[in-house]
This record gives structure tokens, sequence and C-alpha cells, in this order.
């Protein structure tokens, strides 16, 4: 018997597409999965096309409505040994700044709602199952940089909070992740002009994110670790000729 099979993996934001393979690899590995999204009909329809009914459970989840998170989570029917938090939201950054909508849903998807849920998660001190959580962050919020700062200022926040949040959990033997990713072929990209030298498919960013390890930072794709690590280094003056 999978040494997984009584464990369960929560994933917040679920119908993204590095979240769907996640939840296809998770089940290959012998997890139970619960999947939460505001569109519970296209997960329904993955969970049957991919005849996983009898190991995913979906249920609905706003990351951005902060007063029904703690509903959300008391009715959850098994609480969660590895959290994996996916939900996103992207406004083109000459955009998010003359509609403040934009940039105010980005706020409450990528950050507000990631605390909010996770806060309630971790101080749940009964909850003896929980050994993983499991942030997805971008490379746009390593630096400020002209061409994304406003999208890039919330994961910013986000792998702040995660790393505060790993130290915090550290006395109760509690992993915290962030994966810090490029570019990823998926729908919310859709359209943008990226370099196709360095789009990574969704299916590897998850296996990244299934795999995780002991690393607080995960940077998928060696190509965007020096990239990363190139970021890091730069001075400001370098990182300000960037696009």
């Amino acid at each position: 018997m999978n040494q997984n099979t009584n464990k369960t993996v929560l994933i917040l934001g679920a119908n993204s597409d590095v979240a769907k393979h996640c939840i296809l690899q998770y089940v290959e590995k012998g997890f139970t999965i619960t999947a939460a999204s505001r569109n519970t009909e296209s997960l329904k329809k993955f969970v049957q096309v991919n005849n996983l009914n009898s190991t995913v459970t979906v249920f609905y989840f706003d990351s951005a409505d902060f007063d029904s998170h703690e509903k959300f989570y008391n009715q959850l029917p098994t609480k969660p040994h590895i959290v994996v938090y996916a939900a996103g939201f992207l406004v083109d950054n000459e955009k998010a700044l003359i509609d403040f909508k934009g940039t105010q849903q980005m706020m409450l998807v990528n950050y507000m709602g990631a605390v909010s849920i996770l806060n309630i998660i971790t101080t749940d001190t009964s909850n003896q199952n929980l050994e993983r959580i499991i942030g997805l962050s971008s490379l746009s919020g390593v630096r400020g940089r002209k061409s994304n700062f406003v999208y890039g200022s919330t994961k910013a926040a986000f792998t702040t909070y995660l790393a505060g949040l790993r130290q915090e959990l550290t006395p109760r033997n509690v992993e915290v992740n962030v994966l810090v990713s490029g570019y990823i072929n998926t729908k919310i990209n859709a359209g943008l002009d990226l370099n196709k030298n360095l789009l990574m498919e969704a299916d590897y960013v998850a296996k990244h994110i299934v795999d995780a390890g002991n690393s607080f930072t995960i940077v998928p794709n060696f190509k965007w670790r020096l990239i990363y690590l190139i970021l890091k280094m730069l001075p400001e003056s370098l990182v300000a000729k960037l696009p």
C-alpha cells in the first residue's frame, strides 16, 4: 500500500494549469486531494475526465472573500497534511497603474487572501496532520522592475510572509516552501509576449512542487535559477535598466 494513502493535500486555487498537474501527480503518489476554487464546474469536469472521483473532492473557495475562509476551513472533512496555495491573478502593469480595481484584485488574491487562509490553517494547533505548506510566488517578486512591479510587489509580499511563516512553524516541524517561477506556459500568461526559450510547461513546474524538499526557495529549471541569482545580486543601477 502506498505510504501516502491516508494523507490529504489541500490545493487552494486548484483550477490553475499548474495546480491541475499537481492534482494528477499527487494522486499518482497516493494522496487524496481537496481541490478548492471559485470555478468548481471546471474542476469537477477535470476530475470526471481524469477518473479522479474516488480521490479528489471539490470545494468552493474564494481567496478574496476573507469572511468565508474560516467557515471553508472548518467544513473540510479531513484537515490537510500538505497545503498548496496556487491562486493567482495578473493584470498588465500599464493597466494596473491606471485601474486600481485590477491592482486591488492582485493584492487580494496573490497576497491578502493567502495570508488570511494560511493564518487560519497554521493557527489550528489541533491539526496534527499538517506537515508542509507550499506557496506559488514568482520571479517578478525578486526585484522591483518597471515592467511588472505592481504584480511583483504582491508576490514579494507573499514570499516574505512565507519566509516568516517558515520560522514560525519550525518548532512544529512543518516545512514551508516557496516556488519562485519564471514564465510558465499557462492560461494566465496567454497572449503575453514571452521568450519561448524560457517557457516552462505546467507539468514540469508541478513536479517541483510535488517533490518539494527542505529548501525554502524552489526555482525550477537551471536557466531560471541562474536568472534568479543574477537578479538577487545585481546592483540597483543595473536593475533600473532592465525592462
